[in-house]
């Protein structure tokens, strides 16, 4: 299995036709949709395996309101349209679980001792495990709408109150329309992007 390349197919899948939509069918996406797509995502690389990524999968029409009054305007119709948002968090003591997940050293202890080390470790590695929200989404039949534009205080207030996680971002998921479909936009070249030593 390991260095088997995928497919042309594959690869536009995921990557060279995948794009970031903005219109949303009214195509529903299923409990058993969305434990299906967290069943991979959980098994992306964490460093330590610290899994910090936590998900609120907003659904239901009224929860989608109240969401969509915490993005900026632009985003507002893309909240209210998807037929899922993804709140994707990262718990700042994730390392309490960490005698579970990476249980042949004392990892905890690594983190334990450092709020500023910990958070910042959750912070990246749920950025990752977004990024295997992403394709893995893609892999299932699904296209996403990453957003960065929203109001953290306010989501953290009302869907992480009482807990030790924070927003990293919201991702629409469905199936995407044509609607307000960007052209491609440019993508860096190697050369301008990278440094071979």
């Amino acid at each position: 299995m390991s260095g088997s390349a995928l497919d042309a197919g594959a690869l536009d899948l995921l990557f060279r036709e995948a794009r970031t939509h903005n219109g949303w069918a009214d195509t529903p996406v299923a409990e058993a949709d969305l434990r299906a797509l967290y069943d991979l995502v959980k098994m992306g690389p964490t460093s330590a395996n610290c899994s910090p990524a936590r998900f609120v999968f907003v659904s239901s029409a009224d929860q989608r309101a109240r969401l969509a009054d915490m993005v900026l305007p632009g985003n507002m119709s893309k909240v209210l349209a998807a037929p899922v948002t993804a709140i994707i968090g990262f718990d700042t003591l994730f390392y309490d679980r960490l005698p579970e997940l990476f249980p042949h050293a004392d990892a905890r202890s690594w983190f334990s001792g450092s709020a500023e080390l910990a958070r910042e470790t959750a912070f990246r590695n749920s950025s990752l495990q977004a990024g295997y929200f992403i394709l893995a989404a893609r892999a299932l039949g699904w296209d996403t709408g990453p957003l960065s534009g929203f109001a953290k205080p306010a989501v953290d207030a009302a869907f992480w109150a009482g807990t030790s996680v924070e927003t990293n971002l919201l991702v629409c998921l469905g199936k995407g329309t044509d609607e307000g479909l960007f052209p491609r936009s440019p993508r860096l070249s190697f050369e301008d992007a990278a440094t071979i030593l």
